[in-house]
């Protein structure tokens, strides 16, 4: 089959939101809309025994709350869709953010009481760097909260984007009836069903068909007219090249726990989102049509399948056709890998493919050879761009509670900070471990699965750190003479880089000062810094 006619059928896209917005909520919704699934599972379930699919990982079940982006496709009227949903928490931000340079659209849910949080204007802002097309989501209106059209300006004004709402709630909360879908002229009857699909759709040709009024009485109807009238008159038409620019963001209603107005959201979706982008490279652009593969790595994932110990690295094809068992040229190593069984993902089910394209997200089998941000291709020497990596801002070290599993531990810190969301640094004399987040509950996250999944029980004592330095000097002897002289606060990171951890601003301030042939960088991309 040709590459051409396969980029077009593909959907890659991201889920973003803030905490308990209704986000893994939706995902399931659409899979269960896209087939992928017969009975959706419920993040915060009560009644219904089944946890949602995209939250595998044990301490999601537990706790309602998605830490780790999980990656699904499925296909829906002859479109491949690939969903990435992200971990809400702002404490697992960096995930989020190299997940969206994997996608190619993003779905932003909002929840209606609460409005835009803090957490969705930061996503924003990484959306937006990038120009990527966003589609909102106003999610729980059976539920009372804030005025629809005080929503849209709310957005406006935050997130800095036009808006165009494309389907128009009946109602809120107690009093929520329905949507009518502008896009396609259809009106759908709210019936609250929590877990399988309904094909209550009603059409009607447009807002003066009579049947409206014995549908949703007659009061409702005329303040249905008058604020499809006012929407018209207010909002820009909406134009699909600009949302493909991210420069306009439809907007559309509903409720992801009961069903509702996630179909309208689905095909809407499948008709203006953009099919599969290239990348930037630090030489050249990469475009999907190219002939040669290439792709990168965004993200690393230990224990999908905690049975087997596996280490999956999730790889983005940027162009050209991916074959099992064809060797491959790895940048950052300068050597060639196969791979015998890449895999497709539904959540923490896998299965092999012998082919994938650009666009789609695959699993490759990792026995510690990637890291994030490495390319792979068909012989050219490609480094793309545009992959974040953070400075740690809070420190802890690690202690052993149970000196018989000190492999364990080692093996179980190792490959949970390859995963990209906390950094491991060892201090010497001592071979201390210190592991360096961006949030507190990476670090519940760490210390839970080390002993879920390695056995090995630890406790974390609170280091007083302010930043993590890597260093780079043209004069060795310098940096030698420096960590001689701060042999205390001096860490390596995992590639045996020397970095400086100070304990304050002023230390490090005095530090630039006293050595001013010595670079400090803030994150350990510092090699790129360089190019």
């Amino acid at each position: 089959m040709d590459i051409e006619s396969e980029i077009i059928k593909r959907r890659t896209f991201g889920i973003i939101s803030h905490p308990d917005a209704g986000k893994t909520t939706l995902t399931e919704k659409l899979l269960l809309f896209g087939g992928a699934i017969q009975s959706a599972g419920a993040v915060k379930n009560n009644k219904i025994k089944k946890t949602a699919t995209s939250d595998f990982m044990e301490i999601e079940k537990q706790r309602g709350i998605s830490v780790a982006t999980s990656v699904m496709a499925f296909n829906y009227k002859q479109k491949q869709i690939n969903i990435l949903d992200t971990p809400g928490h702002k404490d697992f931000a960096e995930d989020t953010y190299r997940t969206l340079t994997a996608v190619d659209s993003v779905i932003m849910v909002i929840d209606c009481a609460n409005g835009v949080e803090a957490q969705t204007e930061r996503l924003m802002e990484v959306c937006r760097m990038r120009d990527t097309p966003v589609i909102v989501f106003i999610n729980k209106m059976d539920r009372e909260g804030q005025d629809a059209f005080d929503l849209l300006d709310e957005i406006e004004n935050k997130l800095k984007i036009k808006v165009r709402p494309l389907s128009w709630p009946i109602g809120i909360g107690a009093t929520f009836k329905g949507v009518y879908n502008m896009h396609k002229g259809h009106l759908n009857l709210f019936d609250a069903n929590k877990t399988k699909i309904e094909k209550e759709v009603i059409e009607i040709s447009n807002l003066d068909d009579q049947q409206l009024p014995s549908l949703i009485g007659e009061e409702d109807t005329n303040i249905l007219k008058e604020e499809i009238e006012l929407i018209d008159g207010v909002y820009d038409p909406f134009i699909q090249q600009e949302y493909l620019k991210g420069q306009i963001a439809p907007v559309f209603f509903g409720s992801a726990l009961n069903n509702f107005g996630v179909q309208e959201l689905l095909d809407a979706f499948i008709d203006i989102s953009p099919t599969p982008k290239g990348r930037e490279t630090e030489k050249r652009a990469i475009e999907p049509l190219e002939k040669k593969f290439s792709g990168f790595v965004f993200k690393i994932h230990a224990n999908i399948d905690p049975k087997h110990r596996d280490r999956i690295a999730f790889l983005r094809i940027v162009s050209g056709k991916f074959e099992r068992n064809k060797f491959y040229h790895h940048t950052r190593l300068n050597k060639k890998m196969k791979f015998p069984n890449p895999t497709s993902f539904m959540a923490s089910s896998k299965s092999v493919i012998d082919e994938a394209f650009p666009g789609d997200v695959i699993g490759l089998y990792d026995s510690g050879t990637f890291k994030i941000g490495d390319s792979l291709s068909e012989g050219e020497v490609m480094n793309f761009k545009g992959i974040p990596s953070f400075s740690p801002e809070m420190f802890k070290e690690i202690q052993n509670d149970d000196p018989m599993k000190s492999k364990q531990l080692e093996k179980g810190l190792n490959q949970l900070t390859d995963e990209g969301v906390a950094q491991l640094f060892t201090i010497q004399p001592g071979n201390r471990k210190i592991i360096g987040t961006v949030g507190e509950l990476q670090f519940e996250v760490i210390q839970y699965r080390l002993k879920q999944e390695y056995g090995a029980s630890c406790s974390l004592i609170a280091k007083n750190f302010h930043k993590a330095c890597w260093m780079t000097s043209e004069k060795q002897e310098d940096i030698d003479d420096f960590i001689k002289r701060k042999s205390t606060n001096i860490g390596y990171d995992k590639d045996e880089n020397p970095v400086f951890l100070a304990s304050s601003p002023f230390l490090l301030t005095q530090a630039e000062g006293d050595y001013p042939s010595i670079k400090f960088h803030k994150t350990s991309e510092f090699k790129l810094d360089e190019l």
